[in-house]
């Protein structure tokens, strides 16, 4: 919109009309409003397209282009704006083990932030797909922690934290992070590996997620769940293109890019 900045614009989004104070609450409201208004989404990685990481080029896609994004980008963008709201915060990164051994050690190839309140530490995660936490967690602590969703909790071991997640009676290892300082090229190296590797999950593959009250959408390739809390999850098969782009449209909220590769990629999903 012309005349707003783009922090303005962001917050517009999110539902404020002016800047909130940088408290624990806001934090818990930003944190929330962020994972239910911008999808989590891996389009330039399906399409095999650069994802560049600076601000601007963030800020053009998800807040004017109407895209999403992963870790990289969407965390960089959440930092950005707790930063200008006055929070004491910084980012960092981890090792994601979902699906594996918590004790396993891959790339740093995920990103959070680090955010301070009156000397309490708390990690706040906008960017990890359908399994992102929706409320600030405490990072000090090992006790349970209720958020909007599902309970977290976080372990610390040998001078590492572990994220898990309660999936029904199970505790599942998501990430795992230090407070190591990091510089621009940290991000730029895990951004590289996650948007161009072959071995990356991301590279010629599609996921999204987003967040509603009570639920989480997922989308893997050409897989559609919708998990509840209150509920058994469903899940389905999107069998045409077609329906791929409209859910992604209006299920996830994303303005689709004009590319002609994206019809053909989302072809060779459904026919997998």
């Amino acid at each position: 919109m012309p005349g707003l900045t783009h922090c303005q614009l962001y917050l517009q989004r999110l539902g404020y009309d002016s800047p909130p104070p940088p408290t624990l609450q806001t934090l818990r409201e930003l944190q929330l409003r962020h994972v239910c208004t911008f999808a989590f989404e891996s389009l330039s990685t399906l399409m095999h397209l650069p994802v560049p990481i600076d601000l601007p080029s963030i800020e053009q896609k998800v807040l004017l282009d109407g895209r999403g994004g992963y870790c990289f980008e969407l965390n960089y963008l959440f930092l950005s704006l707790l930063q200008a709201l006055g929070f004491d915060a910084r980012g960092l990164t981890g090792w994601v083990v979902m699906g594996g051994p918590p004790d396993a050690r891959t790339g740093r190839t995920h990103r959070l932030s680090l955010v301070t309140l009156d000397g309490v530490r708390y990690i706040s995660d906008v960017g990890f797909g359908g399994m992102v936490p929706s409320s600030p967690l405490q990072l000090d602590t090992e006790a349970t922690q209720a958020t909007a969703h599902e309970p977290y909790r976080l372990t610390f071991n040998e001078g590492c934290y572990t994220l898990w997640a309660q999936v029904g009676e199970e505790w599942r290892g998501l990430y795992v992070f230090d407070l190591q300082p990091q510089a621009d090229i940290d991000y730029e190296i895990g951004n590289w590996y996650v948007s161009t590797h072959p071995a990356s999950t991301f590279v010629g593959q599609l996921k999204a997620a987003l967040l509603a009250p009570g639920q989480r959408h997922t989308l893997s390739n050409a897989n559609y769940a919708v998990h509840s809390l209150d509920r058994p999850s469903e899940k389905r098969a999107i069998d045409s293109a077609d329906e791929l782009l409209a859910l992604l449209q209006t299920t996830f909220g994303i303005r689709l890019p004009v590319q002609p590769q994206l019809r053909e990629a989302l072809e060779r999903l459904v026919k997998a």
